[in-house]
């Protein structure tokens, strides 16, 4: 069930980025307990939490002010293969859960952190979010078209490209080490970090003169027409993505516009031609009309859809990249193994739903469960 099978992890429950981590260690086996706050305890627990960012993890409600509340977390941190927190620097050792206290009581623990800024710097204390750490990694600068102000692409960049992947990669990598040295670390994931390194071959093209920074004018910023979206007649968009000279080659073919005189592909003088008469070939057509004609070819192509539309459309169904969790249309695990296949084995859980489950799971007697609730540091 999942190649991390048998690995414990403890989640600090968080928002976006966190979860997201979280998901993609569950996704792949792991045994996660989420620790939400118990003055966060809610929900119906016999409907299923439709939120999919959560799935795949068991939820326990404790009193992170409590001091019976903090042990019980560091109990479950003695058997713990690793901890996962997104809270500003300083936060969890105010808490009294912070790495020094937990590395102490379990030496081989992986202690993951994610923050925006890092753990130190300058930006370290300051509030932000994803438009803010890929501004400041030199990545927002180059979302955007020509003469028009640079675009955030939603948060996938900084958040869960530059956070939350890199806090999943990091514990994964921390998991392995610590089996070969028998010692855990702290892993200081960072957004801004993440999302400058999710722009290396960039800087190389910069570096080698191949990438101009203004933006929209490079070979996959927009600059180019064929590597670019296009309105067709009925108001929907196809892409194209032909920049190597056979696939560029199939693509006028198959546009028809093999002897239209066209500029030659890289003669970025001739790029506004070339732009020009794509658009007005583009709406000429309705999308489908275009797959006919370009679908399954070498001339890089796609129709540009919703999510919805993603969900119904043959290849993403043949694959089963998306599924469907307790009525939820939601991406399925990746990548996929051969032989331990990941799976998402649990539906989302409402905070605190399994707090005597996942505690006896995790080696507390029923009497001690019981102690702590009357104490008040579980709900």
């Amino acid at each position: 069930m999942g190649p991390l099978q048998g690995m414990k992890i403890v989640e600090l429950a968080g928002i976006g980025p966190g979860p997201f981590a979280g998901m993609l260690l569950s996704d792949m086996g792991a045994d996660i307990v989420r620790i939400d706050r118990a003055q966060q305890v809610t929900g119906d627990f016999s409907k299923p939490n439709l939120e999919a960012l959560y799935r795949g993890r068991r939820s326990i409600g404790v009193d992170l002010k409590h001091p019976d509340g903090v042990e019980t977390v560091l109990r479950l941190v003695e058997s713990a293969d690793a901890l996962l927190e997104g809270f500003r620097p300083g936060v969890t050792e105010r808490l009294g859960i912070g790495p020094d206290v937990c590395l102490a009581r379990n030496p081989r623990l992986v202690y993951g952190r994610m923050t925006g800024w890092g753990q130190e710097g300058p930006y370290a204390q300051a509030a932000g979010h994803d438009i803010n750490y890929i501004a400041l990694a030199g990545a927002l600068a180059h979302f955007g078209r020509a003469g028009s102000k640079p675009t955030p692409p939603i948060n996938v960049v900084g958040d869960f490209g530059g956070g939350a992947m890199f806090l999943a990669f990091g514990i994964v990598c921390g998991l392995l080490e610590a089996q070969r040295s028998g010692q855990g670390q702290v892993i200081d994931a960072a957004m801004v970090d993440g999302s400058a390194l999710l722009m290396t071959m960039m800087w190389g093209l910069k570096a080698i003169g191949f990438w101009d920074e203004a933006m929209g004018e490079n070979l996959l910023d927009s600059g180019a027409p064929f590597y670019d979206t296009y309105e067709t007649s009925d108001g929907k968009f196809i892409s194209l993505g032909a920049l190597e000279p056979q696939f560029y080659a199939e693509l006028v073919a198959r546009l028809g516009l093999t002897d239209a005189g066209l500029p030659a592909q890289m003669d970025r003088g001739g790029w506004p031609v070339l732009r020009d008469k794509f658009t007005e070939l583009f709406k000429t057509k309705t999308r489908d009309e275009w797959c006919a004609i370009l679908e399954h070819s070498d001339a890089c192509f796609a129709p540009v859809l919703t999510m919805s539309e993603a969900a119904q459309h043959p290849h993403i169904t043949h694959r089963g990249t998306v599924i469907n969790r307790d009525g939820v249309d939601q991406p399925a695990p990746a990548p996929r193994f051969s032989r331990t296949a990941a799976e998402v084995w649990r539906s989302a859980p409402w905070p605190g739903q399994h707090t005597d489950e996942a505690l006896r799971d995790w080696g507390f007697e029923p009497d001690a469960i019981a102690k702590l609730r009357d104490a008040g540091a579980l709900r």
